[in-house]
């Protein structure tokens, strides 16, 4: 089994352990709602975490294969759609997986619409974030 398909098997069973091995170590993740990326194996496992938590009927309901530029050159990648609510507002997304040499997930770049949904999952994250101590709380 390919890591893009290890990846959606484990978010669809919400197994944030069975995401550790798909990860580098300075695996970069880029959000929607921030403008410097999340990096790192440990920051981003806790991101997933909160995500995994936050997303409601979250499904994935296509994929495409291909590469995209990262770092100066092309790497091997996967973009997969996703559908889900947050706080009752409708997502519709796409997820940008940027594989290493090993295969195993470089950069993760999300982008979701329409605005008030990417409003409801900035809210909803950062509450997760802090709740779990891995941001501070805003003002802080």
């Amino acid at each position: 089994m390919d890591t893009t398909a290890r990846f959606r098997a484990a978010v669809d069973a919400r197994d944030g352990s069975a995401l550790e091995d798909l990860f580098t170590e300075d695996v970069r993740f880029y959000s929607p709602v921030k403008f410097t990326p999340f990096e790192g194996k440990p920051m981003v496992l806790g991101l997933f975490g909160v995500l995994l938590r936050t997303f409601e009927d979250f499904r994935y309901v296509g994929a495409l294969d291909g590469t995209a530029e990262t770092g100066g050159h092309d790497a091997p990648s996967a973009v997969l759609v996703f559908r889900a609510t947050v706080n009752g507002k409708q997502i519709h997304g796409i997820d940008l997986l940027q594989f290493d040499d090993d295969g195993r997930i470089a950069e993760f770049t999300v982008m979701v619409r329409p605005l008030s949904a990417v409003q409801a999952l900035s809210e909803a994250v950062l509450a997760g974030l802090v709740a779990d101590g891995l941001v501070p709380a805003p003002g802080r």
